[in-house]
C-alpha cells in the first residue's frame, strides 16, 4: 500500500470528489486495504468528531459544503438576472451557502420560491456550487403568501388574501419581522409540514392592504412579477446613446405617425399610407409600419437582455407599468416619439386596391414621427372633426391610411378571422388611486387600422424568415380540441343553433355561429361558450399556424419595448438580412423551446395578476353598494355556483348554489347549466339575470351575490343565512380556480 493518507489528503479528497464520498470511495482512491481500513474508520470518526467532516448517509462532506444531491429554494435571481438558490434545510449559526442554478433546455421556467431537486457541482466561482434541475418539487406560492398580519400573544397568524386559500398560518414572536397588526406582508413557510396551521415567518412588509395604490402591488407579489431593475441593468440603460443615421435607410421623409391610447408612455409602431404610383397596380396603396429598433440597444447576453428575458413581457395595471425595459429606453430613446429621430425596423408592403399584399421589403432605418396621436383625435379626424394637430395631416396622414384600410378589410374579409364580441373594460382612477368610474372601452376605427397593420406586419415577419430558413418564434393558436368542440356543440343546440359534425374547423364556422345568435337571447350565452372553446395561444419555434387570425404563419414582431417574443423576431430578421451583428444568436436559436416555453407562462402570469388586480379594485369600488341590486348575465357555470358578469362594470362575481333555494340543483357540464330537481328551473350561461350583492372583500377581490331573478322570472330565496354562510368560504375558495379555467 501507498504511505497512509493525511487528514488534509483525505479532506481535500472529500471536498474535490462530492459524489464519491463514502469511506469505501475513499478507501479505493487511496489504496487502503486489510487492516489499514480499521485506521481509515478511526480517522473519519476523528474528523467528524472535530466538526471537520459530516456524515451524511454513507457519505461524508466538509461542514459548510452542500451535498451531491439536495433540495433547493430558488431565492430570486442576482444582478446578472440568474436565478440564485440555497438549500432547503442547513445549519443554525453558519453562512448558507448558494448556488448558481443553470437551466436546461425544455426545462420548466422557475421562479422566486419555487422548490427543486438538484445536482450540484463544486465550481471555482461566486456562488460556489453550479445545480442543475433532477425534478422540480413545488411552485413559490407553496412556499411563499401574501397575507395580513393580525397580532397574537406568542406573534400573531396570517389571514390569506388568495380566494383559493383559507388557511392561516402561524407567526412566532421572534418571526414577526416587526409586523404591525394589519399590515399586508409577504411570508414564507418555516419548518416541516404538521399537524395544525402551517408555521411561517414575515419576510417583507409591504403596507396598509387597503391603500388604493396597494392592489397592484398585491399582484405583483403575489404572483412574483419582478418590479425592480438590478443596478447593472439601470446603468447601463442610463448610459444608453441616441442612434445616428450611419448605414441605416433614411425613412425621415416619410409621413409615420404613431396611434395609441392617450394616456401611452411608450410608442412601439408608426405607420404610414400613400398611394401606390405604380401604373401597374392601378388604385393600389404602399403600406409602411416601422417598430421600434429595441434589438439596437438590447443586445444578445448582456444584462439587459437577461432582465428582459427574465421578465418576458411588460404588466400593466390600472395604477402602473411594470415594463420589460428600464424607463430609460422603453420611455425614451426606443418610444417614437413625435418629432425626433428613432432607429426603427422598417416595412414597406405593396398592395392592390383589394388589399391583397403584392410585395413587402424589410429594412434598418432611422425615422422621424410626424406626431403621436391619440386614437380618438385619428377618429375625429377621419370623420371630418379634426383639430389643431391632426388638420395638417388629413391629406398626408389620414385619409391615405383610412382608404389602405378600406382595402385591408376586404383582404379580412376574404381570410375571415374570428370574430367574438368582447368588450374590454377600463377602470379610472383619481390621482390618489381611488376608483372613479368603471366603463367599457369604445373601439373606433381608428383601433381597426393599427390592428391590421400590425397583424400585416407580423405574417410579413413570418413569410420572410421562413424565406431565409432561419429558426425564430411564432405565435401559436391552434383549433379547439374534440372535447372543447364537443361542449360548444352542445351549448349551441342547447339554445337552438346547429354546429355540424364531421368537417375540418375553420373560424368561418364559428363566426356563423356568432352570427346566428346575433340580437338573440342567447347571444352573450354563445360569445362566452366559443371563447371558452379555444386553446390559449403561446410562442414556440415551431409552426402550429393561428387558428384566432384564420392566418398559416403568424409571429410577433411588432411590439418590442414590451415583449421579449418580438425582439426575438427582430434578431432572427437582421440576422437572416444581414442588417448587422446584433442578431439571433446560435445559442439563443438552440434555446428557443425553453425561451418559448418561458415567456408564454410570463405572458400568463401577468394576465392572471392584471385581472386579479381588476377583480380586488371593482370590488373596492363596489363595497360601498353591497345590498344594491345589479343587472348581469351568467358568465359561467359550476356544481358548487353561478358566476355572474354586471351589466355595469363587468366585475364578476358568484353566487353560491347553496343560496338558490331548497332544491337541490344537478350540474351539467356539457350544457353548463344548474337544474332544480323540484322546479326543473334551468339557469345557464348567457341568462339575463338581476342579482343582490351581499358581499365585496377588496382585499380579495372577492364578490358574493344573491340571485332575484332570470329572464325575468323571481326565483324564490334560499334556505336561511345558516345554510348560505356555511357554504360562503368554500364556495369563494373554488371560485377563481373555477374562473381560472374557463375565461382561458
Amino acid at each position: 500500500m501507498k504511505d497512509f493518507p493525511s487528514k488534509q489528503d483525505i479532506l481535500d479528497w472529500i471536498r474535490e470528489n462530492p459524489g464519491k464520498s463514502g469511506k469505501r470511495e475513499i478507501g479505493k482512491a487511496f489504496g487502503i486495504k486489510g487492516a489499514a481500513r480499521i485506521e481509515l474508520k478511526s480517522l473519519l470518526r476523528e474528523l467528524q468528531q472535530t466538526g471537520e467532516i459530516t456524515r451524511e448517509r454513507k457519505a461524508f462532506r466538509k461542514p459548510g459544503t452542500l451535498p451531491p444531491v439536495t433540495v433547493l429554494n430558488i431565492i430570486g435571481p442576482n444582478g446578472d438576472g440568474d436565478l440564485i438558490a440555497e438549500p432547503a434545510k442547513w445549519e443554525e449559526g453558519t453562512p448558507t451557502p448558494k448556488a448558481l442554478y443553470v437551466p436546461r433546455k425544455g426545462g420548466p421556467a422557475l421562479a422566486k420560491g419555487d422548490s427543486i431537486l438538484a445536482k450540484l457541482t463544486p465550481v471555482k466561482a461566486d456562488p460556489p456550487y453550479e445545480a442543475r434541475l433532477i425534478r422540480k418539487l413545488s411552485s413559490g406560492n407553496q412556499e411563499r403568501a401574501l397575507g395580513i398580519f393580525r397580532e397574537a400573544s406568542q406573534g400573531g397568524r396570517i389571514v390569506p388574501i388568495d380566494k383559493k386559500n383559507d388557511r392561516e398560518w402561524v407567526v412566532h414572536a421572534d418571526d414577526t419581522n416587526g409586523a404591525k397588526d394589519g399590515e399586508l406582508v409577504e411570508i414564507q413557510r418555516k419548518g416541516a409540514r404538521k399537524m395544525g396551521l402551517p408555521q411561517a415567518r414575515v419576510v417583507e412588509r409591504l403596507g396598509d392592504p387597503l391603500a388604493p395604490k396597494s392592489i397592484s402591488l398585491i399582484a405583483i407579489h403575489e404572483h412574483g412579477i419582478p418590479d425592480a431593475f438590478p443596478d447593472d441593468v439601470i446603468a447601463k440603460a442610463a448610459n444608453a446613446k441616441p442612434v445616428g443615421l450611419g448605414k441605416r435607410e433614411d425613412l425621415r421623409h416619410l409621413p409615420l405617425v404613431t396611434i395609441d391610447p392617450h394616456d401611452a408612455r411608450d410608442h412601439d409602431d408608426a405607420i404610414a399610407a400613400m398611394p401606390d404610383s405604380d401604373p401597374k397596380n392601378k388604385d393600389g396603396h404602399i403600406l409602411w409600419v416601422a417598430i421600434a429598433d429595441v434589438a439596437h440597444y438590447v443586445t444578445p447576453g448582456s444584462e439587459l437582455d437577461r432582465e428582459a428575458r427574465k421578465r418576458g413581457n411588460s404588466s400593466y395595471f390600472p395604477d402602473r407599468v411594470v415594463p420589460m425595459l428600464p424607463d430609460e429606453l422603453s420611455g425614451d430613446l426606443c418610444s417614437l416619439h413625435e418629432g425626433v429621430d428613432r432607429p426603427c425596423m422598417a416595412l414597406e408592403i405593396k398592395l392592390d386596391k383589394t388589399g391583397k399584399k403584392l410585395a413587402h421589403r424589410f429594412t434598418r432605418a432611422l425615422m422621424r414621427s410626424a406626431a403621436s396621436l391619440s386614437y380618438e383625435q385619428a377618429q375625429d379626424g377621419a370623420d371630418g372633426k379634426p383639430d389643431g394637430q391632426t388638420d395638417p395631416l388629413m391629406e398626408t396622414v389620414i385619409r391615405p391610411l383610412w382608404a389602405a384600410y378600406d382595402a385591408l378589410k376586404q383582404e379580412r374579409a376574404r381570410r375571415r378571422p374570428l370574430n367574438l364580441d368582447l368588450p374590454e373594460r377600463k377602470i379610472i382612477l383619481s390621482d390618489e388611486g381611488k376608483v372613479l368610474s368603471v366603463r367599457f372601452r369604445e373601439r373606433f376605427d381608428a383601433h381597426k387600422i393599427v390592428e391590421e397593420c400590425m397583424i400585416l406586419a407580423n405574417v410579413c415577419a413570418a413569410e420572410t424568415l421562413e424565406a431565409k430558413q432561419r429558426q425564430f418564434l411564432y405565435r401559436v393558436h391552434e383549433e379547439p380540441s374534440d372535447e372543447k368542440l364537443e361542449g360548444l356543440r352542445e351549448t349551441a343546440q342547447s339554445v337552438g343553433i346547429t354546429l355540424a359534425k364531421g368537417q375540418v374547423l375553420k373560424t368561418w364556422h364559428l363566426n356563423s355561429l356568432l352570427d346566428a345568435a346575433i340580437g338573440t337571447d342567447h347571444q352573450e350565452a354563445v360569445n362566452i361558450s366559443v371563447l371558452r372553446s379555444m386553446k390559449q395561444a403561446y410562442y414556440g419555434p415551431h409552426n402550429h399556424g393561428h387558428f384566432g387570425l384564420s392566418l398559416a404563419r403568424y409571429a410577433h414582431f411588432t411590439s418590442p419595448i414590451r415583449r421579449y417574443a418580438d425582439l426575438i423576431v427582430h434578431r432572427a430578421l437582421i440576422a437572416g438580412l444581414g442588417f448587422g451583428k446584433d442578431g439571433i444568436t446560435p445559442d439563443e436559436e438552440k434555446s428557443l423551446d425553453e425561451t418559448g416555453a418561458h415567456i408564454s407562462e410570463t405572458e400568463r402570469r401577468s394576465m392572471i395578476a392584471e385581472r386579479d388586480t381588476n377583480d380586488r379594485y371593482l370590488s373596492a369600488y363596489l363595497s360601498d353598494r353591497v345590498g344594491n341590486e345589479f343587472d348581469g348575465s351568467i358568465s359561467g357555470v359550476a356544481r358548487f355556483g353561478l358566476f355572474v358578469r354586471l351589466d355595469e362594470t363587468g366585475a364578476d362575481g358568484l353566487i353560491p348554489a347553496s343560496s338558490l333555494g331548497r332544491e337541490y340543483y344537478r350540474y351539467d357540464e356539457d350544457r353548463q347549466t344548474l337544474t332544480g330537481s323540484d322546479s326543473r328551473r334551468v339557469l345557464g350561461l348567457g341568462m339575463k339575470v338581476t342579482i343582490r350583492l351581499a358581499e365585496a372583500t377588496p382585499i380579495t377581490g372577492g364578490l358574493v351575490f344573491e340571485l332575484l331573478s332570470a329572464e325575468g322570472k323571481k326565483l324564490p330565496q334560499g334556505s336561511g343565512s345558516q345554510k348560505r354562510g356555511s357554504h360562503k368560504k368554500r364556495s369563494l375558495k373554488r371560485s377563481k380556480k373555477s374562473r381560472s379555467k374557463t375565461k382561458g
